[in-house]
């Protein structure tokens, strides 16, 4: 019976991952309710507490008293260092730093004529967002441009592990967007893809660390001494 259970458990987590993972149940969406969940997948209660517990704990989902069960992220991966946000935002921008660098230089190696078409329209549309002070959609923005400059590398490793923290990245985003200084990140930004579209690698990759060096200097806990 114990081990029927645990089965069972097991089989409930892998649907929920599913389909979280094909995009039936979307980040910052709630999920069926729990009766609903149980009739959908005829399993009791016990079992599907299980299983919402566990992909809590993962990161994937968060309960919220009174109001259900929503998608936090869309891997374990993406969960964990979702939470890293706040107090480690370093973190995130150091793993950001490695994966965006090797993009920038295997992208410049690449030389697809509509995929480079791709990237201007993304950065085109992350420079109208700061250009009309539509804030709220600039990390969006932003973020779908690095999104696509990795997956046009046609590394389907590095995708795939850049896709697996798309919160985390898009989280980092928000944390480090500065009005005041957009149009310097921008900047920095179209001059990687115009290194990109010249097959600079070397260009690419400095302009794309470059660009997170400043971000992690400017979040880099104070010294005792060194403050001004």
């Amino acid at each position: 019976m114990t081990i029927r259970r645990a089965l069972l458990v097991d089989q409930v987590i892998e649907h929920m991952r599913q389909q979280i993972a094909t995009g039936v149940w979307q980040v910052g969406h709630r999920v069926p309710t729990e009766t609903e969940l149980c009739d959908e997948l005829r399993v009791a209660r016990n079992t599907v507490r299980e299983a919402v517990r566990a992909l809590s704990h993962s990161g994937l989902l968060q309960v919220r008293q009174g109001r259900g069960t929503y998608v936090r992220a869309t891997s374990e991966l993406s969960g964990a260092l979702g939470r890293l946000r706040t107090s480690e935002l370093r973190d995130v921008l150091q793993v950001r730093r490695g994966l965006e660098v090797e993009a920038a230089r295997l992208a410049a190696h690449v030389g697809d004529e509509d995929g480079l078409r791709a990237l201007e329209a993304r950065l085109s549309a992350c420079e109208a967002a700061a250009r009309e002070g539509r804030w709220e959609a600039v990390p969006q923005e932003d973020t779908e441009f690095h999104t696509a400059l990795v997956e046009y590398t046609g590394n389907s490793v590095l995708a795939a592990l850049y896709r697996g923290f798309y919160e985390a990245v898009l989280a980092s985003v928000i944390t480090c967007v500065d009005p005041c200084g957009a149009e310097t990140g921008l900047a920095s930004h179209r001059r990687l893809l115009e290194a990109v579209r010249a097959a600079d690698a070397e260009g690419a990759a400095a302009e794309a660390g470059a660009h997170l060096s400043a971000l992690l200097h400017g979040h880099e806990p104070e010294r005792p001494g060194t403050a001004d």
